[in-house]
C-alpha cells in the first residue's frame, strides 16, 4: 500500500483544489472580441482547478461541426499528434510529440500544473517524430502512413523552403534535405539555429514560420514562468517570436513580452505576421484573456509586467513602469484561459462563403477556469486585415456531457483541396473538415 501514497495524496490534492478558486462572473461573451471586459484580478490562495480528464473517442464518435459543415478522421491511431503541416503534394506531415524530460521543476505550482495536465492528457511520453500521411486515392482518409523522421527532441514546428525542410526541436531548429514524394528521411538533421530550452523548459513547444521569400524563419518560445517568479534571467529569448537568418543561422528578437505564443500565419490581405498566445493565470477565471493578435516588428506586448496593454500585474516585483508604458494591446481577445494554439488563415475556395477571409484557430481548453473554456475550433472573421465580430464555433463538444475530454484541438492546416485539417492530442485523430455533403 506505501507505493500507493504518492497516488493517494495527488487524487486528494486535486479533488481540494477542484473545490476552491473562482468562478467566470463576466457574461458569455464579454472576454471575447476586439473590446473585451477586464474584470480586476481575483487572486486567490488556492488557484483555479477545473480539468476536462482525458477519454479518447468512442469507436465513430466525432466533434460536432457547424451548420454547413462536416468533419471526417482523416488519420487514427496516432500519438499524441500536436502539429500538421501541409507539403506542396498534398501530404500532411504530423509531429506526433509531447514535453520532454526535465531536470528542474520550476517549483511547487509547476509540479501540481504538471500533475494537473497529466490528467488532463499531456502526461505521455514523447513519441518524438514526425509521421508522413497520404491521401492516394483523393477520397479525404489517409491511406498511407509511414514515419517520416524518427529520434527528434520533442518537435513541433516546420516549414518547407525550396529543398530544406525545417524542424522545431524544442531546443534547436534543424534542417533535412527533401526531395518530393519521399515517405522517410533517415539522414541526421543539420542544425541551424539554437532555442532556448532546458533546464527548466516551461513551455516546451516551439512552432516556425517561413519568410515569404524564404531567407528567415520566425520562432516562437514560450515564457519559462507564470508572471517572471523563476527569476527574469531564465527568460533570455522567451516570451518572444525570434527571427533567424537562414544564411547565417544568427537569429534576433522580433517581439517580445508574449507569454506563450504557438500558432502563426501570414495575414493574406496585408502580409502582416499573425500569433496566438496563451496569457498568465492565477488571477481569475475571466483573467487574462488569451488572444490574437497582428505581430509588429520590435513590439512588446506587456509580458510580465502587464497584460492587454497597460494593465500592471502586481505580482511582478520589481514593477517595470518603463516597459508597462511601452506594452501593445492585442487585436483580439479569444476569452480567458481558452488556450490557443493552432492559426491558419482560410485563403481556400471549399468551404462556405462564411468561412472565407478570416481565421481559423484551435482552441486546447482550458485546465484553470470555471466553468471551462476553449475546446473547439473556431472561425473569426476578417475586414480590411482586423478580425470582427465574435468568434464561430467551426468544431465543438470535444468534452462529453460527464466533462471529460474526449479530444482536444492543437494545430490547424488547410489542405491542397481547401478542407481543414485539426491535429487533436488527447483524441489521436486529425479530423479533416468539408462542406456537410461535399
Amino acid at each position: 500500500m506505501l507505493h500507493q501514497l504518492p497516488r493517494l495524496c495527488l487524487g486528494a490534492t486535486l479533488v481540494l483544489l477542484a473545490g476552491c478558486g473562482d468562478k467566470s462572473t463576466l457574461p458569455i461573451g464579454a472576454d471575447v472580441g476586439p473590446q473585451p471586459t477586464l474584470p480586476a484580478p481575483n487572486k486567490t490562495l488556492i488557484p483555479t482547478v477545473h480539468i476536462a480528464p482525458a477519454k479518447g473517442w468512442p469507436a465513430g464518435a466525432t466533434p460536432t461541426p457547424a451548420p454547413g459543415l462536416a468533419v471526417n478522421a482523416f488519420a487514427i491511431a496516432l500519438d499524441h499528434p500536436r502539429w500538421v503541416y501541409v507539403l506542396p503534394n498534398g501530404d500532411v506531415l504530423v509531429a506526433e510529440s509531447n514535453a520532454p524530460d526535465k531536470t528542474e521543476s520550476g517549483g511547487l505550482m509547476a509540479w501540481i500544473q504538471g500533475k494537473v495536465m497529466a490528467r488532463a492528457g499531456a502526461g505521455v511520453p514523447s513519441a518524438n517524430r514526425i509521421s508522413l500521411l497520404r491521401d492516394v486515392d483523393g477520397d479525404g482518409v489517409a491511406d498511407l502512413k509511414s514515419i517520416f523522421l524518427k529520434g527528434l527532441h520533442s518537435p513541433f514546428g516546420m516549414a518547407l523552403v525550396g529543398e530544406k525542410l525545417y524542424v522545431a526541436n524544442t531546443d534547436g531548429v534543424i534542417s533535412f534535405d527533401y526531395r518530393e514524394g519521399m515517405t522517410e528521411i533517415v539522414a541526421d538533421g543539420q542544425p541551424v539555429a539554437p532555442l532556448p530550452g532546458g533546464p527548466i523548459n516551461h513551455h516546451w513547444t516551439k512552432n516556425i514560420i517561413a519568410s515569404k521569400d524564404g531567407s528567415k524563419l520566425y520562432a516562437t518560445t514560450g515564457s519559462n514562468s507564470n508572471v517572471g517568479e523563476n527569476g527574469m534571467e531564465n527568460e533570455q529569448d522567451r516570451a518572444a517570436i525570434l527571427e533567424i537568418d537562414l544564411a547565417s543561422g544568427k537569429h534576433r528578437v522580433y517581439a517580445s513580452g508574449l507569454r506563450n505564443p504557438n500558432g502563426m500565419a501570414w495575414n493574406p490581405d496585408t502580409g502582416a505576421l499573425w500569433t496566438v498566445v496563451n496569457e498568465r493565470d492565477q488571477i481569475g477565471s475571466d483573467l487574462v484573456p488569451d488572444y490574437l493578435t497582428s505581430v509588429k516588428e520590435g513590439g512588446f506586448y506587456g509580458w510580465p509586467y502587464a497584460y492587454y496593454g497597460k494593465n500592471v500585474d502586481t505580482r511582478v516585483k520589481p514593477p517595470r513602469p518603463d516597459l508597462v508604458e511601452k506594452s501593445i494591446a492585442p487585436d483580439y481577445a479569444l476569452g480567458a484561459h481558452v488556450a490557443p494554439l493552432g492559426l491558419a488563415f482560410y485563403e481556400g475556395s471549399l468551404l462556405p462563403e462564411g468561412y472565407r477571409n478570416g481565421a481559423i484557430v484551435g482552441n486546447h481548453g482550458s485546465w484553470n477556469r470555471k466553468p471551462r473554456s476553449g475546446y473547439n475550433v473556431v472561425f473569426i472573421a476578417f475586414r480590411d486585415g482586423k478580425p470582427e465580430g465574435k468568434p464561430v464555433e467551426m468544431l465543438k463538444d470535444f468534452v462529453n456531457k460527464e466533462g471529460e475530454a474526449q479530444g482536444r484541438p492543437v494545430g490547424i492546416a488547410v489542405d491542397r483541396k481547401g478542407a481543414v485539417l485539426v491535429a487533436d492530442d488527447v483524441g489521436n485523430v486529425i479530423w479533416r473538415v468539408t462542406p456537410d455533403g461535399g
